[in-house]
């Protein structure tokens, strides 16, 4: 498994089939992918810069297309624009990924026949891997989950990411969730201010 595939189902695991909005889950897997990416040697960072390194085998398509979507020519693209660029639509590609792998599957909420389907995570190899690195305080994954609000209470300290090139994207994607999520009570407060105007309010 991967960080991202591994995040993305310890948060819904986490949050009963009602994971966070899709956007900040796609901007945190579009950096979770970047993490795998410095641990498979694929690429290296030049300050915020992502620098390709050589071309691995990977046997995760979609990680694999991550690496093939780098920018490889100087002055190469940022970690905030790879966020952006990547993330777009990416958590959609990962649910049909683990769908279409048997680790997600659609249930009803209701009995009546049109009622919604929510995704509910299979009993599978891959999801109790992934609550085994969750459960183990991986610094990874518990920071990714902290910036999607999904960490559990805990006692003492949270485990600290030594590496230099990680804690990097790690605080640009907490940077991104933050911007998007004043970009939404931007647009709010400017839906209600015009919802206003039309009641004369």
């Amino acid at each position: 498994m991967t960080t991202p595939r591994d995040m993305l189902i310890m948060s819904l695991d986490r949050t009963s089939g009602h994971p966070p909005e899709r956007g900040d889950l796609s901007l945190a897997l579009a950096g979770a992918e970047l993490i795998d990416l410095l641990g498979a040697q694929a690429i290296s960072l030049d300050g915020d810069r992502i620098v390709p390194g050589y071309r691995p085998a990977i046997a995760d398509h979609l990680l694999d297309e991550a690496a093939s979507a780098l920018v490889r020519q100087a002055p190469y693209e940022s970690v905030d624009d790879w966020l952006w660029r990547r993330g777009r639509d990416l958590s959609t590609a990962y649910f049909a990924a683990l769908e279409a792998d048997g680790q997600l599957t659609r249930q009803r909420e209701g009995r009546l026949p049109f009622s919604p389907r929510r995704l509910v995570l299979a009993d599978s190899p891959a999801r109790r891997l992934a609550v085994d690195r969750w459960t183990s305080d991986e610094p990874v994954l518990a920071a990714f989950a902290e910036a999607l609000g999904i960490r559990d209470e805990r006692t003492g300290d949270d485990p600290s990411v030594v590496d230099d090139e990680v804690a990097t994207v790690l605080a640009v994607v907490n940077d991104a969730l933050r911007h998007l999520e004043f970009e939404r009570q931007r647009r709010a407060i400017h839906d209600a201010a015009f919802d206003n105007i039309w009641r004369g309010e």
